[in-house]
Order: structure tokens, then sequence, then C-alpha cells
């Protein structure tokens, strides 16, 4: 339900029509910051990192303050592709709209390994934006109407301009697995 409100609020009138999560996110008071625009304020050692060797450990964050007009920052992985960031994005947007309390970043503990665990984290908060930014970029609706005419992941993931990955999560979720299996390898017997 909540997926579809923001679907509504984005002003789309179809469940097959593409939820641009860029467009959402001016309604949300966000400003999304390309890496360039941040870069200069960074590091050697922080940059190399981010986009480096850490680039597989983060996919976007959102600052904690608020900036003078009342924007939040939102900063998306540029080694990301478009689609991952469209996700990343949208739960980014979900938050918002939730009114969820912004993760803290401080050094918390070490794993076994001597790892940082940098950041206090809800999961019942991070499942809810996730799940609800998914299904508002993929709904039900259009996904089971492509799933029983047979379409594969990537299309349905072209369609929507999102990962294979958020597709095939989707049809799981959505107990839509069995069908998409059924479908998929009737068609290739034709």
């Amino acid at each position: 339900m909540r997926a579809r409100g923001l679907r509504e609020f984005a002003g789309l009138r179809r469940d097959d029509e593409r939820l641009d999560p860029f467009e959402l996110a001016r309604f949300a008071k966000l400003f999304v910051a390309t890496f360039d625009m941040i870069e200069p304020l960074l590091s050697e050692e922080t940059k190399a990192h981010l986009i480096g060797a850490g680039k597989d450990k983060w996919s976007g964050g959102a600052a904690s303050q608020t900036l003078p007009d009342g924007r939040r920052l939102i900063i998306l992985n540029p080694t990301h592709g478009k689609n991952r960031q469209n996700a990343t994005l949208m739960e980014e947007v979900c938050h918002v709209f939730f009114g969820h309390k912004p993760s803290r970043l401080a050094i918390k503990n070490t794993t076994k390994n001597g790892e940082t665990i940098a950041r206090d984290y809800n999961e019942a908060i991070e499942e809810e934006a996730y799940s609800t930014g998914a299904a508002a970029l993929v709904p039900y609706t259009a996904l089971r109407r492509m799933v029983l005419s047979g379409k594969t992941i990537n299309e349905i993931a072209r369609h929507f301009n999102v990962s294979r990955a958020l597709v095939e999560y989707r049809i799981k979720v959505s107990r839509l697995w069995d069908a998409y299996k059924e479908n998929i390898f009737q068609g290739s017997d034709k």
C-alpha cells in the first residue's frame, strides 16, 4: 500500500510506468549530490578508498543534518550502475517519507576479523525502506503480468530501469518464483 502511495504521489497512473527516484527525491526534499561535487572535499586517501577498495561496502547515504534550505544531502556510489543507484535512492526516499531516524556513523565495534562496524543499523527500518522502495519501482500487478507472459528477469529489469537482482528479489518476495520458472522454461520449449 505504501509503495502504491509513493507511485501515486509521483503522478504515475499505470502500474507499468517507470518510477524515476531522482524526480521523487525533489519532493522528498533530498539533494542528490554527484561524487564529483563532493570529491574536492575529500582527502586522496578517502577518495581512493570510497571508489577503490571500499566501493563494494557502500551504496549511498544521507547526511543526518539538513542543509540550510531544509534539504537532506544524499550521495550515491559512483561505481554502481544507474539501475542500482535507482534502488539506493528509492530506499533513501522511503526513509524520508517514513520519517525514519538516520543511522549514525561512529565506530561502534569490530568484527572477529578486525573489521570496523561503522554505524548503528536497524534491520527492520532498512528492510521496510528497501522493500517498499523495491515495490514502488517494480509494482506487483505489473510484475505478475510480465511474469505470467513469460518475460525474463532481464526484460523486466530493463523495462523498470532497475537491476536484475532487484527484479529477482521482487519475484521471490511476491511469491511468483514458481510461476516465473514455469513460464520461462515453457517458453524455451517453443
